[in-house]
């Protein structure tokens, strides 16, 4: 690396989100370097495990034929856990195979790593084991990076550093984090064998499952667990926010081991061989929390812009980072082409989000977090669940009890229709 250097942009970080920037820019011919303080893009990177390959194939048309996908996901489950019982929901259908767009989970340092090779062969200049100490600054213009000392100047950079960016907080676009509005999350890789998975899943090969679950794994605390099939291994953790660790007296490590214990878990698990232990950061204000996006010659993306939106059933985050990654990158071709790197003229960029999922998604759900916060989902309703399923199956000859009586007890015993209806009202104005 030399101080002589000039680069048209500038990415910092090879997720997803500045992979994705890199190959736009590359594509478009401009000159482009892509830092990664990591050994390999893809080498610090962690998340649950699967991606939604609608934004991916903008990118990079039929890209699982080629990239190192797991498996396609074909079946979505569901549990709200007690710490002896689950009410589980499980999904299979044709139209999860016939999906134009499927999921798939993935591996992040297998994953990443082929999304960074994908953009050097585009011509992308990729710098692994560097750290970005700070963003230089001339005339109140981001104009480079300095990495030990050494300064390389480009018209643009792209903060794609994460859900901590350091530098968008040194710039004072980003806030500190808020412990409410930060999740770590666990994950460990299991591994278990192909022939294993696809018969305690009931799945043929190829064909992956998705398992979320609320209630005792996180012992009640805003988050849960997940559960993602690989081709020869489970990827399984927890997510809870920063804020509620204390609240129970089960850290963060026994929870993914109460976890894993749990009768509805454990026979998945059985005989498998622990590989792989990760943890990270994940973003859960939603809009709410998502800092200023552009200054002159500077952008965020990715999860440093805190694009993730977690609905319990599902966590959208690696689509997010690809679409945001790419229209970043589309916003910088436009301005090259004007020779303007002006806040004003990256502006575009916030153009293109407005029109995109991304923001359509946040704002939807923007006051989602606010309803999590109560705990209901996480604690209330797996009881209330396990409660209401023990008196449905309970049979021992006496007389029947309709079910809606049922429903009445469980919820006499649970605060009422007035606890349920505030509820609805708050979910209502959560959607």
């Amino acid at each position: 690396m030399s101080s002589e250097e000039k680069f048209d942009a500038i990415v910092v970080g090879g997720g997803l989100a500045g992979s994705a920037a890199a190959l736009t820019m590359a594509q478009a011919g401009l000159d482009v370097m892509l830092v990664e303080r990591g050994k390999f893009c893809g080498s610090k990177n962690s998340s649950g495990g699967r991606i939604y390959g609608h934004s991916l194939e903008k990118l990079i048309p039929n890209f699982a034929e080629e990239a190192p996908i797991e498996r396609k996901i074909t079946q979505e489950r569901l549990s709200l856990m007690t710490e002896g019982g689950a009410l589980s929901f499980q999904y299979g259908s044709d139209k999860l195979q016939a999906l134009k767009h499927p999921s798939y989970s993935v591996l992040r340092s297998k994953f990443d790593k082929w999304l960074a090779e994908k953009a050097e062969e585009a011509g992308v200049m990729v710098a692994t084991g560097l750290l970005v100490d700070n963003l230089v600054i001339e005339d109140g213009k981001v104009i480079g990076i300095n990495c030990g000392g050494e300064e390389v100047d480009a018209d643009v950079v792209i903060l794609a550093d994460g859900v901590n960016s350091l530098l968008a907080q040194q710039l004072g676009m980003k806030q500190e984090l808020d412990p409410k509005d930060v999740a770590v999350g666990v994950k460990e890789v299991i591994e278990l064998g192909e022939d294993v998975i696809n018969e305690r899943f009931g799945l043929e090969n190829g064909e992956g499952a998705a398992w979320m679950i609320a209630g005792d794994p996180t012992g009640g605390n805003l988050g849960g667990g997940f559960i993602y099939t690989n081709k020869d291994s489970l990827s399984l953790g927890i997510v809870t926010t920063i804020n509620d660790i204390g609240r129970v007296d089960v850290s963060i490590p026994d929870m993914v081991e109460r976890m894993k214990a749990h009768p509805s878990i454990a026979p998945f698990i059985k005989g498998g061989k622990l590989s792989e232990y990760s943890a990270h950061l994940v973003t859960e204000g939603g809009l709410k929390m998502m800092p200023e996006l552009v200054r002159d010659g500077v952008i965020l993306a990715g999860d440093a812009a805190a694009m993730v939106v977690n609905l319990g059933y599902t966590v959208r985050g690696m689509d997010l980072a690809v679409e945001s990654g790419r229209l970043a990158g589309e916003a910088v071709i436009k301005a090259k082409a004007v020779d303007d790197f002006s806040a004003e003229s990256l502006a575009y960029y916030k153009k293109l989000l407005d029109e995109s999922f991304i923001m359509k998604l946040m704002k939807q759900y923007q006051n989602l977090p606010g309803l999590l916060e109560d705990h209901i989902i996480f604690n209330d309703f797996p009881k209330m669940a396990d409660e209401f399923a023990g008196m449905v199956y309970k049979v021992e000859g006496g007389a029947p009890v309709a079910l809606p009586m049922i429903a009445l007890t469980v919820l006499a015993n649970n605060g009422g229709l007035n606890g349920l209806f505030g509820l609805g009202k708050k979910a209502w104005e959560a959607m």
